[in-house]
């Protein structure tokens, strides 16, 4: 099968294109604002992209076109295909058709954690001898590819909220069918396309209803949100995590260390390789996930050690002159909040100089612009890119008082960050996208300005 994936650099639909290849499928595809890490990815797998998307790419007579849902009514080659007919499908359905039938299919869904508690989920899969597959919107480290198809019965996939395409308005997890399913929490987010928080939680009702009876959900017992959820009805097995519930986590002797328990019994403990509550909280969930495929707690435990973290999450950038760059996909407040945090509880000597991209179509819609002040409180300065945004950044940062700055330009930004930042500190960059290269283009300031030194 030929198939051309219209929007193929986004994380989801690159992915598909890397099963559908390791499946043997001929794979083509078209996309604008290319950027790492996906875009090396499909060029490292002999992938041919083009640039754009004219209509004339129906004659690469494809048997079908899977649409991906950043593409819209009006978009050129999508109402070429309309026009004439041809064949063409979501990705997630494609994905539920041609990869995850007569799989049992381990789901990780919620509005934060997905791709950290998905990528471990995974690796303990893996470390146990499973052979998983996977789909997943970041680059594991114990992988170095967001996806991949085995022959094994198991398969993991990051369940976003999101909707399907343009033709298909349900969230994309509704098309998996899971056996086994992470609900990590649930928020308000993707304010352009849900209008409050009740109608996700119909969503992920919808998702809970998919799940067969001998199934298990492994669900945030912080989350008053998914016990509306469940209300609604609840079919299959149900475990909770959390303080106070069947799975717990707390610290241990130090910051890094976890302490994982099950009905009240610890089950093990491991110094985490990602710093944060939350990052506790994921492995905990992936463990419970784990058990139900048959590893025991104590053969995840020891795996979560050899976990090697995920690309664009607190992904350390480089150094120059004791001053460390990460890079980290956080773009809504609580997100923001948790990561700050956990690079505070780290590293609390240094600086935290906090560079961000309100980026997320959420966010460009400034529902949560009065939340942004609050979920950067510890960072010890902000920074704010704020060009073509609909909002005023500044006046939504002034709380932060002379701890915030606004810019419309890059390279502005770049060089009052490279001027500002000393020795010890932390610069914590967060986007959803590829911000332009600012970390690359940072790291080169402040080359320059070490050796003009």
């Amino acid at each position: 099968m030929h198939i051309h994936i219209l929007g193929i650099c986004g994380t989801f639909m690159g992915g598909i294109a890397l099963l559908a290849r390791s499946a043997g499928h001929t794979v083509t595809g078209c996309d604008a604002n290319v950027y790492p890490p996906m875009s090396t990815q499909l060029e490292d797998q002999g992938i041919r992209l083009t640039e754009g998307f004219a209509a004339e790419q129906i004659e690469l007579e494809p048997d079908v076109f899977v649409v991906g849902n950043a593409i819209s009514r009006g978009n050129p080659l999508l109402e070429a295909i309309l026009d004439r007919g041809l064949p063409y499908v979501s990705g997630p359905q494609w994905l539920a058709d041609n990869v995850l039938q007569g799989r049992w299919v381990l789901a990780v869904a919620g509005t934060h954690g997905k791709t950290t508690t998905s990528s471990m989920l995974a690796w303990l899969l893996e470390d146990a001898g499973l052979n998983p597959g996977f789909l997943i919107g970041g680059v594991p480290g114990n992988f170095g590819v967001s996806a991949r198809l085995t022959d094994s019965p198991f398969f993991v996939i990051e369940a976003d909220e999101y909707d399907t395409a343009f033709c298909d308005k349900r969230s994309k997890f509704v098309h998996y069918r899971p056996r086994t399913a992470i609900l990590n929490n649930l928020e308000f987010d993707h304010a352009d396309i849900f209008a409050d928080l009740a109608a996700i939680e119909t969503q992920f009702h919808h998702l809970v209803r998919t799940i067969p009876a001998s199934g298990r959900i492994i669900a945030n017992a912080a989350e008053a949100s998914l016990e509306r959820v469940f209300a609604r009805g609840c079919w299959s097995e149900l475990e909770w995590f959390g303080e106070g519930a069947k799975w717990s986590a707390a610290p241990g002797g130090d910051e890094a260390e976890a302490v994982f328990s099950l009905d009240g019994a610890v089950v093990g403990r491991v110094a985490m390789p990602m710093a944060g509550s939350h990052n506790r909280s994921n492995a905990l969930a992936a463990i419970a996930a784990a058990r139900h495929v048959g590893v025991t707690p104590a053969q995840s435990i020891a795996s979560l050690a050899r976990f090697e973290g995920i690309k664009r999450r607190m992904e350390k950038r480089g150094a120059v002159d004791d001053i460390t760059v990460y890079d980290d996909f956080a773009h809504h407040p609580t997100a923001i909040a948790l990561t700050v945090e956990g690079l505070r509880r780290r590293e609390p000597k240094g600086r935290i100089l906090a560079v961000l991209e309100p980026r997320s179509n959420t966010m460009k819609l400034g529902v949560m612009k009065e939340r942004l002040p609050e979920s950067l409180a510890l960072a010890d300065f902000t920074y704010c890119y704020a060009n073509g945004l609909g909002w005023d950044a500044a006046g939504a940062l002034a709380p932060l008082g002379d701890r915030a700055v606004t810019f419309d330009d890059l390279d502005a930004l770049v060089a009052r960050i490279a001027r500002d930042a000393q020795a010890g500190d932390h610069v914590l960059v967060m986007s959803n996208g590829g911000f332009g290269g600012i970390h690359d283009k940072l790291l080169a300031a402040l080359e320059r300005r070490r050796r003009a030194a």
